[in-house]
């Protein structure tokens, strides 16, 4: 049994001997073309659609506005107030939390009626 297995092992043996013996110099040229290939696909299938979603994300939390109804970690809540690095969001029962703008993941609009109903009962 182990000698029939040894024996379907001499032509592979040999195809690693027959490579090894091959000139260094088309080894490197062959490697050189994969990494390019490698990070061109780096490139297109992970690098650039990152930024993408970057791009968008930070263009969703530069147009952030009073009332809007945000989701930072998990936390619903509505714009209270808008700082250079941090929003301050208004909870259902009240409460007030601060969050880093870096931590907000969604943004939906303040509709026209919500936004009619804060402002008559700020005055």
């Amino acid at each position: 049994m182990i000698g029939k297995s040894l024996l379907f092992l001499a032509p592979v043996a040999a195809v690693f001997a027959q490579d090894a013996s091959q000139s260094p110099g088309g080894g490197i040229t062959q490697t050189l073309i994969m990494i390019g290939i490698a990070l061109v696909f780096f490139y297109f299938i992970l690098w650039r659609p990152e930024q993408k979603r970057r791009k968008v994300a930070e263009q969703m939390r530069s147009s952030l506005k009073k009332g809007d109804r945000v989701t930072a970690m998990g936390i619903i809540g509505r714009v209270e107030k808008i700082h250079d690095h941090t929003v301050i969001l208004k909870m259902v029962d009240g409460a007030k939390i601060e969050f880093l703008k870096a931590a907000i993941t969604d943004v939906s609009a303040a509709s026209e009626e919500e936004s009619r109903k804060e402002a008559s009962s700020e005055f």
